[in-house]
């Protein structure tokens, strides 16, 4: 059973080595460092105590954007994304959000697939929203009424 706690500037450390390992791209410790300072919901998934993924969600007054969501890779494909997908759902609709958003690189199949089987459909693209090997690529944008 997944458990979750809020994400505090101690955990920054193991969050970024994680990153590092589940990313060819990850955020860094900066990057994580200002998530926490402006307020976003930040959590740490954890079975057995120990962590297996974390989230950090902007929530505003009726609308969430999930800035990031990471199941730690030896953790994959074991249902552990649509629970912590559905943690996040809940704690948009307690902020009374009624949609949540989001984007995903369009070679992240694993990622799609997770984000369809949870609800959310493709409502626009963002060009030259992430980098990439070869410079620059699109994001899907994908919402999910809650």
């Amino acid at each position: 059973m997944l458990e979750y706690r809020e994400m505090i500037d101690t955990d920054l450390d193991i969050v970024t080595e994680a990153e590092g390992r589940s990313h060819a791209f990850p955020w860094t410790r900066g990057n994580l460092a200002d998530s926490l300072a402006a307020g976003h919901g930040a959590w740490l998934a954890t079975e057995d105590g120990k962590m297996i993924g974390y989230a950090i969600l902007m929530l505003a007054v009726d609308e969430a954007h999930l800035l990031n969501i990471t199941v730690l890779p030896e953790f994959q494909r074991r249902g552990r994304g649509s629970l912590l997908l559905n943690f996040l759902f809940d704690q948009a609709r307690l902020k009374a959000c009624t949609r949540i958003l989001l984007e995903v690189r369009p070679g992240n199949v694993s990622g799609l697939g997770l984000y369809r089987r949870n609800g959310f459909a493709e409502i626009g693209r963002r060009r030259d929203y992430y980098r990439a090997q070869n410079g620059r690529e699109d994001a899907i944008v994908m919402a999910r009424d809650l």
